[in-house]
């Protein structure tokens, strides 16, 4: 670092957009900021915060991107800089004035599940790591662990940190069996000549620039964009009748799913709310028909939050095979027997990841019923069968029943939170079952598509353990328990250039093996370069899929 800045690091803090939950989240900002500020103090520098505290807002954060524009003016941009986080935030908050900073830059985040601050963290490291600018990371629980404070001192020493990435090995330095890779770069060509289309209901969901996939990138894979609007899904709703929406709802039922009802509208969801969702989903499948799509997104929050109910419900039924039956205006059976793949907030990243392993895992022979989750928190664990570092993994609204244990048995819907869905509506919610599958992230590096994907299990906890898990984060979402095999807490920390990781499950844990690397061959193909992450065999199982 430059000699006359030695003394004092800026701090800036990124928050959301929306009042309600800044204000939530305040006190846990202040409490880890002071956290923060102490670690530093004792190294012998001293911590200046850039932007102060709203009294007329209540809070301290960075609410817009106007705003951050404004502080950055005011800011030396050879100054080293620290983006502090305990909440979800929006990156295109503080992205452009990032993207003109010249100092070294600190992304941190506080070790809790409380908010989404871990989430927010990797959201912004993935927008960074797409627009070029070099940054370092870190997290801690308390910001006194040695990790944390060799990671601080490295970079107040030289401006950067150097991570373990041992666990990473590229695909086209290493040799995977030639059937498995027949069979990927087969299905690849199949799908890259036939062309797929990704409908995409408003993009640029909540500041991820990320999730942002470039054309130019995107249609060198076969995949091009059906620009719609949310707006026309809404008058789409609007032509739904009521008793196609109650069919939709008591299919549901009759599967056994729960829904937590009341009757105040403002904290709880009604039934109302409920077939309100249900015609939303109506509509989003005959949009999706009119258009030919193979795959759709919807932003939902900031879009279409002030006019009607959350999509999550929605969302969760279009990634599930078995799912409620939905006819066009003519009485065709829209997409029957298939999921629609979704791509949860317009991740149009989770998007291809998403269309290609449905497709493929059905090829295979698996289920391909897929979901991306926010990669929330997570802890050790030892107890029973499980020894190991088990990630909560917790999407914000949705995930396919096909993941839970029971089934729709074991779904149930409960109100998304008043601070972020003014307007209600239900989360798809559940426990993933025990097995094993293959995470992966498609990201956008070097002004190319990248994906690291690996192999994990999805473990069962007690019911005790589960629950204070859940009443830790957002029990009103689905839940996984997950340990990613080779891949430490603060590998895949350093490594994800995301808020979100995309899930599948396989029959078994040879056919993780092999169908990780069958997907490798088939994105290699599309032109993605791709990265293994952990312990994955690259070797012929005896088994086959």
């Amino acid at each position: 670092m430059r000699e006359g800045y030695q003394g004092e690091i800026l701090l800036v803090s990124s928050g959301d957009l929306r009042l309600s939950a800044n204000q939530n989240c305040w006190p846990a900002q202040v409490a880890m900021e002071e956290d923060l500020t102490a670690a530093i103090e004792k190294l012998g520098r001293k911590v200046k915060r850039a932007h102060l505290y709203n009294s007329e807002k209540k809070h301290g954060f960075i609410d817009s991107q106007r705003l951050g524009m404004d502080i950055f003016r005011n800011i030396d941009p050879n100054q080293p800089l620290i983006v502090a986080e305990s909440v979800w935030q929006y990156s295109h908050h503080v992205l452009a004035g990032l993207t003109t900073h010249k100092g070294p830059i600190l992304t941190v985040a506080n070790w809790s599940g409380q908010w989404p601050g871990l989430v927010g963290m990797l959201n912004l490291n993935g927008c960074l790591t797409k627009a070029q600018v070099a940054y370092s990371t870190l997290w801690s629980e308390n910001f006194t662990d040695d990790f944390f404070t060799a990671g601080l001192q490295e970079w107040l020493s030289t401006g950067k940190i150097t991570y373990d990435q041992s666990h990473v090995k590229s695909l086209a330095l290493n040799k995977i069996p030639a059937e498995g890779e027949k069979i990927g770069r087969a299905f690849a060509r199949s799908l890259k000549e036939r062309k797929v289309i990704m409908g995409v209901f408003d993009e640029g969901c909540m500041g991820m620039y990320n999730a942002i996939i470039p054309d130019e990138l995107l249609h060198k894979t076969g995949f091009f964009k059906e620009r719609l609007s949310q707006s026309a899904l809404y008058a789409a709703m609007l032509d739904v009748a009521d008793e196609e929406a109650e069919a939709v709802l008591q299919w549901l039922v009759k599967k056994g799913m729960t829904f937590n009802w009341g009757t105040d509208e403002v904290t709880q969801l009604t039934r109302q709310q409920t077939l309100e969702q249900c015609k939303m989903y109506i509509a989003a499948l005959r949009i999706a028909d009119d258009f030919s799509c193979d795959t759709i997104g919807i932003q939902y929050q900031q879009g279409l939050k002030d006019l009607t109910v959350a999509s999550d419900l929605v969302e969760g039924l279009l990634n599930n095979q078995d799912r409620p039956p939905v006819f066009s205006k003519s009485g065709k059976e829209l997409y029957p027997k298939k999921a629609l793949p979704h791509f949860n907030e317009v991740d149009e990243c989770a998007g291809l990841d998403a269309l290609v392993t449905y497709n493929l895992w059905n090829e295979l022979g698996m289920s391909g019923e897929t979901t991306l989750h926010d990669i929330r928190w997570g802890e050790y664990y030892k107890g029973g069968e499980v020894d190991g570092f088990v990630w909560l993994f917790l999407i914000s609204g949705a995930a396919p029943p096909a993941h839970f244990i029971d089934g729709y048995a074991g779904a149930s819907s409960d109100r998304q939170p008043a601070m972020y869905f003014r307007l209600g509506g239900g989360s798809l919610k559940g426990i993933s079952k025990p097995g094993f599958m293959v995470w992966s992230r498609v990201y956008v590096m070097d002004n190319e598509l990248h994906c690291d994907l690996g192999v994990g299990e999805v473990v069962a906890l007690p019911k005790d353990e589960t629950e204070r898990r859940w009443n830790s984060t957002t029990p009103e979402w689905p839940i996984m328990h997950a340990i990613l095999k080779g891949v430490s807490r603060d590998q895949l920390m350093a490594r994800h250039k995301a808020n979100h990781i995309q899930v599948v499950y396989t029959n078994y844990e040879a056919s993780a093996h092999e169908a990780c690397r069958i997907k490798a061959a088939a994105l290699d193909e599309l032109g993605l370069k791709v990265h293994f992450c952990g312990d994955v065999n690259l070797i012929k199982n005896k088994s086959l899929l």
